[in-house]
Parts: structure tokens; C-alpha cells; sequence
């Protein structure tokens, strides 16, 4: 298990969100968090990961005041979620996975009513821009019903946008949508981070947040098993790996190869070694030379990185293991 950074938000104006010895026990006696602690800085995009039941929705909902924890303590922008919770709530916005609105509503009748549930005034400038901004100005009179998948996911963003809330939680935000409008999506959650809003996401596209993460979570049976940076945490657990197309199929890997880290795949017409991209000797010069000695031939060669995909991949296998 690596636990890095968890209470160390890359904002150096110190956390917005600030979670401590988070739980939560539901009455069937189902454990959904064990003592989650979380620091989120400020102005940063910050990607939850995990499996279906690993307790994404049940922090959020959480933090979001929908659910009451067990015990434990979230801090909203100086707010206690529970003592302050109505300075707190307005201080988050929620954009749930399910896109639950009014059918029969238009456009600018929901989001403006989403933004008086919060107490603001009234402020019709605001809803133009974030209309504008989600490119559903020209849509605002029509029905929700009439809408598109994706439009209707933008008049969510739109709702959860209306009352100026500083924390954005975005709960699988793309789901369902076709993978131009997601880029579109991403680059409008970029745009937002950039206003001053701090971006949570849950997601199961782990593209989404190697595209888009400063800081990725990792989740599994209620508690976080990793938090770290990007980059770093690519560094740190990224391997890469040496294809070679063989010049004739391979039936199986020669004993003599076997200090090496290799597998056959493509039906034994590719070698491949994964190894540290980060150590002094990577092993492949003596590697090729093995090879020739043995009269194996390519005739290809191509490197990769490990994907934020293929880490995740492995901690939750490791953790299962465990």
C-alpha cells in the first residue's frame, strides 16, 4: 500500500477541502469508510478513482451533505459541514452521475432556480455566462426533455455552476457521452479550474484523469490506498516496456532469457520486457545481445510508458492479493 501526500494539497494557499478520520458504518453494518483523511488545495483538479463499492459516492455525498458521516470531520472553506452547514454547502457544487431534472422545465428556469435554493440573488448576468460558457445560451428556452444526452449533462454543470460555489464536485462527469463532446467537457473543466473553482472528480476513465489530474486517489473498500501527484506517481510506479517484432513466432521464451522480465504476446510474434525507465542499466543492450547470441531476430523494436491505467491496474490487483 503507498499512502503519499494525502494531507498536502499541491496549493501552497493551503486546502479548501479538509478531511479528517472520515467514517461511515450504514445500519446494515456495512463499513463504507474507514478513516479517510484528505487535504484538496485549493484551485486544483483532483481525480478519485476506484472500483464500483470502493465508497466514491459515499464521501461525496458526505461532503455534498447528503449522507451524515459516522464520525470525522470536513471542513469546507473554513466551514464545519456539519456545525456551518448552510455556509458550507454553498461553498459546493454537485454534479451527480444521475441526470435527474425537470422534463418539462426550460433551460434557464432550472439553473436560475438552482441558484435561489442557495439563498443568492438574483443575478441574471451570472447565468448568462455560465450558459454562454457551456455553449447552452441559445438552448436556454427549450424543454430539458427536448435536450440531448450531452446537453442535458451541461445543464447539470449548469445547475451545480449557479450559485457560485468554489468546490466543484463532478461525479463521472462524461458518462454516456461520445468521446468529442467528453474532450469538449474536459477542456470547460479546465477553463473552470482556471476561474478559481477546485475541480473533484470521480471517474472510471482513467484517460480522464491522466488528461486532466493534478492529483489522483485511489480508492478500494473505503479507504484511500494512494494519494499522489500526476507525475509523480507515474515516475514512481510507471514502467516501460520494449516490443520486439520477432522475425519468426516464438513457441516459448528460451531458459536463457530468463533473468530478464519477458512475456510473449500476439501469438508468440512479439517479445516483450517491462523494466525501469528510471534505473542507471536498463538490461536491454544485454538483452539484444542474449538474443543475437541465440540467433533470435526482430524486426521491429518500439517502446511505452505504463498508463495512469495500467498503475491503477496493478494496486487494486496488489490490494485484492493482499
Amino acid at each position: 500500500m503507498l499512502r503519499s501526500a494525502a494531507l498536502s494539497p499541491t496549493s501552497a494557499a493551503g486546502p479548501v477541502l479538509s478531511i479528517r478520520s472520515l467514517t461511515k458504518t450504514y445500519a446494515s453494518g456495512l463499513q463504507a469508510l474507514k478513516a479517510v483523511d484528505l487535504d484538496i488545495g485549493r484551485g486544483e483538479i483532483f481525480a478519485l478513482l476506484g472500483p464500483n463499492g470502493a465508497g466514491k459516492t459515499t464521501l461525496i455525498s458526505i461532503v455534498c451533505g447528503l449522507v451524515t458521516p459516522t464520525s470525522g470531520e470536513v471542513i469546507a472553506d473554513g466551514h464545519d459541514i456539519v456545525r456551518d452547514f448552510r455556509p458550507a454547502r454553498t461553498k459546493i457544487g454537485l454534479v451527480p452521475q444521475e441526470l435527474y431534472t425537470d422534463a418539462f422545465e426550460r433551460v434557464i428556469d432550472t439553473v436560475t432556480f438552482s441558484r435561489g435554493l442557495f439563498g443568492r440573488p438574483k443575478n441574471p448576468a451570472h447565468i448568462e455566462r455560465v450558459l454562454r460558457e457551456l455553449s447552452l445560451w441559445d438552448k436556454r428556452g427549450e424543454r430539458i426533455k427536448e435536450l440531448s444526452g450531452g446537453m442535458k449533462r451541461r445543464v447539470m454543470i449548469a445547475k451545480a455552476l449557479a450559485h457560485e460555489p468554489e468546490i466543484l464536485f463532478l461525479d463521472e462527469p462524461t458518462a454516456g457521452v461520445d468521446v468529442e463532446l467528453r474532450r469538449d467537457m474536459w477542456n470547460q473543466v479546465r477553463a473552470l479550474r482556471e476561474s478559481g473553482v477546485t475541480i473533484i472528480l470521480t471517474t472510471h476513465y482513467i484517460e480522464e484523469a491522466e488528461e486532466m489530474a493534478d492529483r489522483v486517489g485511489v480508492i478500494r473498500k473505503g479507504e484511500l490506498i494512494l494519494v499522489e501527484e500526476k507525475n509523480a506517481l507515474m515516475k514512481k510506479l510507471g514502467k516501460k516496456q520494449l516490443t520486439l517484432n520477432l522475425a519468426e513466432p516464438m513457441a516459448a521464451i528460451p531458459a536463457e532469457l530468463g533473468e530478464w522480465s519477458l512475456s510473449l504476446q500476439a501469438d508468440g510474434n512479439e517479445l516483450v520486457y517491462s523494466f525501469d525507465g528510471t534505473a542507471e542499466r536498463t538490461g536491454i543492450p544485454s538483452l539484444l545481445r542474449r538474443m543475437t547470441d541465440l540467433g533470435i531476430g526482430f524486426k521491429d523494436l518500439h517502446t511505452r510508458e505504463s498508463s495512469l491505467e495500467d498503475i491503477f491496474v496493478g494496486l487494486v490487483h496488489e490490494e485484492r492479493a493482499a
